[in-house]
This record gives C-alpha cells, sequence and structure tokens, in this order.
C-alpha cells in the first residue's frame, strides 16, 4: 500500500504485513455500492426522459466503456496494488507529472463530492421529514462518517459491506416487483410492449435524445474505480481483484440496464413522475404503500454510503501523494490500526467548510465547484486507458507475467478510447455538459504544470514514468 505507518515501515506499494486488511467480499460490495447512487436512482429517469426507451442503449454503450475501464484496472491492481491506484500507474507510464495531476483531480473531485452528497442526503430527508435544519444534519453525517474511516481499515470494510447490501437488496426488490408488474401479477393488465413501442416508438427524442442520454448515463457509473485504490488493502489482492472484477461486471448489467428496462417498460416515458423519482413511478403504478417514503430513505442511505466510500477513497489517494512528495508529508502518517488519520481529516476538513459556505451563500459554492469537477471521471478513464496500453506493451517487452490479462487488447483500448473521445464531442454540444469538460480541463492542464514544477523541484524528469 502506498500509505506507509509511522511505527512499521513498508516500502513504496508494498502493503506492510501486520495492518488490518478488508475482506474480498467487502472490495466486492464497496466498489458496487459506490457505483449505486442518485445516478441510478435519480438520474436514470432523466435519461429516460432524454431519450425515451432508447436510453437502453445508451446505458448498454456506457456500461460497455466501464466494463473496459473495470478490466484495465483489474490487470494494472492485480500486478501492482497500491493505494495510489491510477495516479501511481499513470507516473509509471507517462511520468511524475501526469500521475502528480490525475491524482490531485481526483482527490478534488471526491472531497467535492463528499459535501454535496452530505447535503444532498440532509436536504432529501428534511424535504420528508422536516426534524432538523439542514446544516445541522450535514453536520451530524460528516461527523458521523468521519469516525467510521478512522476505525481500522477492517471495520470500515465491514460497515460499508453492510451499508452498501441494504442499496443492493432495494434494487434487488425493485426489481422483482418490476418484473412482477409486467407480467401482470400486480395490475392488469400486464404492461407488455405498448410503453415500451408506442407513445412516439422506440426513439421518440430521434438521435440526440439518444446522445443526451448517453452523456448522461455516462457520468451515473462515478465512483465504481474506488476498487483500484482499495485494493491495497484487501487480503490477497490479485485474486480478489480479479474475482470482484468479473463479479462488479455483471452486476453493473442487471441492476443498472434492469432496473432502466422495468421503467421503461412499465410506465411511459413521458409520465413527468419519471423524470424526478423513477423508481417512485414504478412502485406507485405497483400499488406498494408508501413508495416515496420508501425509496427517500434508500436513496439518503445511498447518499451516505457512497459519501463513506468516497472519504475513504479521497483520504488513500491523499496518503499516497504524501508519501510520493506530491502532497505535504505529514498527510501520511498513520495512528492506531493503520489509518491514514491526517489524510482523512484533510479530505474531510472540505466538507465541513462547505457546509459552512452553503450555510452562509446557498447552493451557489457548491454548485460551481461541482461544475469544476463534474467531469473528473472523464480525465481518470482516459489516463486508464493510456496508462494500461503502455504498462501492458512494457509488460509484454519485458517478458512480465500479469496475474489478470485484459481479454482482446490492443483493441478494446482504441475502441474505449473512440468511445470516451465520442462522448467528450457530444458533451462540447451540450452547454452545461460544456461548460464542465472546460472546467474540468483547465483545471487538469493546471495541475498538470504544477507537476511539472514540482518535478523538476524534486530533481525528476517530469515526462519520465517512475517506478515509485
Amino acid at each position: 500500500m502506498a500509505v506507509a505507518s509511522t511505527d512499521t515501515p513498508a516500502g513504496p506499494g508494498e502493503p506492510a504485513t501486520n495492518k488490518p486488511r478488508m475482506k474480498g467480499r467487502h472490495l466486492v460490495m464497496m466498489s458496487l455500492g459506490s457505483a449505486i447512487g442518485t445516478g441510478l436512482f435519480v438520474g436514470s429517469g432523466k435519461g429516460v426522459v432524454a431519450a425515451g426507451p432508447a436510453t437502453l442503449v445508451a446505458y448498454i454503450v456506457a456500461g460497455l466503456l466501464v466494463i473496459a475501464i473495470m478490466h484495465m484496472l483489474g490487470e494494472m491492481v492485480a500486478a501492482h496494488p497500491d493505494s495510489g491506484a491510477f495516479s501511481v500507474y499513470t507516473s509509471r507510464a507517462m511520468g511524475s507529472a501526469a500521475g502528480f495531476a490525475v491524482g490531485w483531480v481526483w482527490w478534488i473531485e471526491l472531497v467535492v463530492v463528499v459535501a454535496a452528497e452530505a447535503i444532498a442526503a440532509a436536504s432529501t430527508l428534511v424535504a420528508m421529514w422536516p426534524i432538523a435544519p439542514v446544516w445541522l444534519l450535514t453536520l451530524i453525517f460528516l461527523v458521523v462518517l468521519t469516525a467510521i474511516n478512522l476505525l481500522g481499515v477492517d471495520r470500515f470494510g465491514e460497515f460499508e459491506f453492510w451499508f452498501a447490501l441494504l442499496k443492493v437488496v432495494a434494487v434487488v426488490v425493485f426489481l422483482a416487483i418490476g418484473v412482477l408488474l409486467i407480467c401482470g401479477v400486480l395490475a392488469a393488465p400486464a404492461a407488455g410492449t405498448s410503453n415500451l413501442l408506442g407513445h412516439g416508438g422506440f426513439m421518440p427524442n430521434g438521435w440526440s435524445g439518444a446522445a443526451a442520454a448517453l452523456l448522461l448515463v455516462a457520468f451515473s457509473f462515478g465512483g465504481i474505480e474506488i476498487m483500484a485504490v482499495a485494493a491495497a488493502e484487501t487480503e490477497d489482492p490479485a485474486h480478489n481483484v480479479s474475482r470482484a472484477v468479473r463479479t462488479i461486471v455483471w452486476r453493473i448489467l442487471l441492476f443498472y440496464m434492469g432496473s432502466v428496462a422495468v421503467m421503461v417498460i412499465a410506465v411511459p416515458w413521458d409520465d413527468p413522475e419519471l423524470s424526478t423519482s423513477p423508481f417512485v413511478a414504478v412502485l406507485d403504478r405497483a400499488g406498494i404503500p408508501a413508495a416515496s417514503e420508501v425509496m427517500t430513505l434508500v436513496i439518503v442511505l445511498a447518499l451516505l454510503s457512497s459519501l463513506n466510500a468516497n472519504l475513504y477513497g479521497a483520504a488513500r489517494m491523499l496518503g499516497s501523494l504524501a508519501e510520493r512528495g506530491m502532497a505535504p508529508r505529514f498527510a501520511m502518517r498513520t495512528r492506531g490500526r493503520s489509518v491514514p488519520t491526517v489524510a482523512v481529516l484533510a479530505s474531510v476538513a472540505f466538507g465541513f467548510c462547505c457546509v459552512l459556505a452553503t450555510f452562509e451563500w446557498g447552493d451557489a459554492v457548491l454548485g460551481t465547484l461541482l461544475n469544476i469537477v463534474g467531469s473528473a471521471i472523464i480525465v481518470t478513464y482516459f489516463f486508464t486507458i493510456c496508462s494500461q496500453y503502455v504498462l501492458r506493451r512494457r509488460a509484454e517487452k519485458e517478458g512480465t507475467p500479469l496475474p489478470m490479462r485484459l481479454k482482446g487488447f490492443p483493441v478494446v483500448n482504441w475502441a474505449a478510447m473512440i468511445l470516451l473521445i465520442a462522448i467528450v464531442v457530444l458533451g462540447m454540444f451540450a452547454p452545461g455538459v460544456r461548460a464542465q469538460l472546460m472546467s474540468t480541463g483547465a483545471l487538469v492542464v493546471i495541475l498538470y504544470v504544477i507537476g511539472v514544477g514540482w518535478s523538476r523541484h524534486a530533481g525528476r524528469s517530469p515526462f519520465h514514468p517512475t517506478t515509485d
């Protein structure tokens, strides 16, 4: 692991043998739970409104991209588990300046998202049950989840396992209810294909609608890459990473595509409720009592679970950056049970600042920050594709065995890159997305320039591949 304990030294990329470890099931559920959030529970409805039933195509396309990225990450992680993950792999493939940029942009994204998820969870809960001011609930959520992150990684993993499991169970129950509804068991007559092919056809808004849905869907899978960070603190990383990738892939297909299929078959795509609460719209059709209340609790749990995992990922990335000299050295310090305490507190401190700023100036502050880092997942995917290509070629040239190998290399890499570029091009024609892409791009350029300066100050070549 990249975060070394002050009590038990560890070499770069090597986990300390006496450190607590997560189990394989923790890794699987944490990765899956990170991807099951508002992107599925709320964002899926926006995709349906944009493209109608054709949003299924968007999910298939985006799902294939995510599956390819997961296998690329899996190959690199299995060969070299490190809490710096794609930052370390980028440094090894493309030089320290690029590793500096991708590591910091991902950390910035996560700390902003942590703040956003805390505020969103509090706002969602208060909207249904006004039990306390939003700022107070936000503060409570941040304090509690910070405390959980300060536990040993094994305890954190167990907590996150059950946290994420609740979301998985909710999706499975939803799918079961949806199938019964479509088959006519819970309503008569059965929905059949009337909603899928009626109301303007399968693609009512044409290819432009499908393109708009693809943009929405592409960003909804963010969070699944945390698997690469968590693997460094998992038992038998090579085996468990391979297992996690296989498990996550088919569950993504089932949960995301299955849920959207249920929505567009059971409910007309132009139903107003589908755009705001797609899961509630289906449950209401099925006659499930208190559907809104139940889904409110599920969404709050989803947000808090994602917050928990994102705070973990941010802390480990900051610790890795500190160990490699790319962040203040004190951020790598650990306390009891090898927890990077300073990195956890530094990562959540921004969330507390956002709470205060939101209390004073409203949602404009957080909205601006989210706009800046809203496309950071595209940056992560880009560097992952490039890094895996370079490192795989290097391993083949040197005859280095790989515990896990991406099938279809390098065709899969080129296909994934073309698809990623297509998403960016489409985004440049959408005003809201264009602003995000340009802001994130500017941030990456700034961080890259800083990385060049840092590398030269440290006596390194910013463009020469590293070995740390």
